[in-house]
């Protein structure tokens, strides 16, 4: 069962370019009425980041199950090696699974 606060929280592929990394992930989100795009938000953990930590950060994408790939941007990190990670616009999860 998932927190209330999580909308998705499993497997990922994390890529950056040809670079790509299997991932977990802790994802929420919410539609911002201010500016008109769903924000999407939380934290990953992977076994060995360095494969697209290493490089830009701009480029990153995420994917979850057979989904499209998401612009995504990771944040900083904490103690135990997670990475914030964020995006706008529609989420690399299924919003219809979470409800």
């Amino acid at each position: 069962m998932l927190d209330p606060d999580t909308l998705y929280a499993g497997p990922a592929v994390l890529a950056e370019g040809d670079d790509a990394v299997d991932v977990v992930v802790h994802l929420n989100g919410h539609f911002e009425p201010l500016d008109g795009h769903f924000h999407w938000y939380g934290r990953v953990e992977g076994p060995s980041l360095d494969a697209v930590t290493a490089s830009s950060r701009s480029r990153l994408t995420l994917a979850v199950d057979d989904g499209p790939p998401r612009p995504a941007t990771l944040g900083e990190q904490d103690p135990w090696g997670h990475f914030r990670i964020s995006g706008v616009g529609a989420p690399p999860f299924h919003l219809d699974e979470a409800e």
